[in-house]
C-alpha cells in the first residue's frame, strides 16, 4: 500500500498544527484526522462527507455552537 497523502483543509493555515486533514485510502473511502491528534482518524465516505459538508453549509449545526 502507497503512503497515504493527508491535505490540510483550505480553511487552516498551513503552519498551524490544529486543523483538519482529508486523505482519500481509495475511491470509497475518504480519511479525516485532527492534526494535532493525528493517530485518530475517522473513515468515511465520498457520499457521506458529502452530504455532511452540505449540512454544514446550509447551517443545520449552528445551534451547537450556542
Amino acid at each position: 500500500m502507497s503512503e497515504i497523502q493527508w491535505r490540510k483543509a483550505s480553511y487552516s493555515d498551513q503552519n498551524e498544527s490544529n486543523c483538519v486533514e482529508l486523505a482519500q485510502r481509495d475511491a470509497t473511502a475518504i480519511l479525516l484526522r485532527e492534526s494535532d491528534e493525528p493517530w485518530t482518524v475517522i473513515t468515511t465516505t465520498p457520499a457521506a462527507l458529502r452530504a455532511l459538508t452540505r449540512a454544514v453549509r446550509a447551517g443545520r449545526f449552528d445551534q451547537l455552537s450556542r
